[in-house]
């Protein structure tokens, strides 16, 4: 179908289709269209062309969502206002996702590695560096709270013993869980981790405060050190 979307017939209309229809029945061409809210006068192509053709350059949304603006702005007919429509509105489901769950300190007891990854799997999945927390818990191994560490490829120097070990003592936590992300995607500890792992649990050792697993979130997947016998 040529021309500007309002030369079409009103049913094939973006915005009136949605209404009668509700928002499943669109295309992800057509959902960006109503996003990016009109087209391309110096080309003379229409929003859902402009869609189109980032679909067909992205591939996918996620690819998309994780594109910057300079990179959406290479799509011609894409502006720095329409790119920033583009990624506001993605991050706002990324922020449902994140969402979707409990939060992890509501949970009455830690029971698995399984149950930690299905509340916070939304919450990582989508993030470009990889980021270290603990969850913090009290003697019957109910969760307190949890403490973001630190930012950035897990080693020795940014996730540091002290570091860790001072959230804990500073609320009083009995046991702790340790949890990152890899994302890559693929949870599969890297030597790094293996040895960050290590050295906390040794100094947990020290301290009086167990260290209950590692876990390592991937895409849609995740490691946990404790099902696979690897906790000192």
């Amino acid at each position: 179908m040529s021309g500007g979307i309002k030369s079409w017939p009103v049913a094939e209309r973006p915005r009136e289709k949605l209404m009668r229809k509700g928002a499943s029945a669109l295309s992800e061409a057509e959902l960006l269209a109503l996003i990016l809210g009109s087209g391309d006068a110096a080309s003379g192509r229409s929003a859902i062309d402009l869609g189109r053709e980032l679909m067909l350059q992205f591939k996918s949304l996620r690819a998309l969502a994780d594109a910057s603006c300079l990179e959406i702005q290479q799509v011609k007919g894409i502006g720095p206002a329409k790119a920033t429509c583009i990624l506001a509105a993605l991050d706002l489901s990324r922020r449902i996702r994140e969402k979707e769950g409990r939060p992890i300190e509501s949970f009455v007891r830690f029971t698995s590695a399984s149950q930690v990854f299905e509340q916070l799997n939304h919450e990582f999945r989508d993030r470009h560096t990889e980021h270290f927390m603990v969850l913090l818990l009290d003697g019957k191994n109910r969760i307190i709270t949890r403490a973001q560490i630190s930012e950035g490829s897990l080693n020795q120097s940014i996730v540091h013993p002290r570091e860790v070990f001072n959230a804990a003592v500073r609320q009083s936590a009995a046991a702790m869980i340790l949890l990152h992300n890899h994302p890559t995607g693929d949870p599969t500890p890297s030597p790094e981790d293996l040895e960050v792992t290590r050295r906390l649990c040794e100094a947990g050792q020290l301290m009086g405060i167990r260290v209950l697993d590692h876990i390592i979130i991937g895409e849609n997947e995740f490691y946990s050190f404790a099902d696979h016998g690897q906790l000192q």
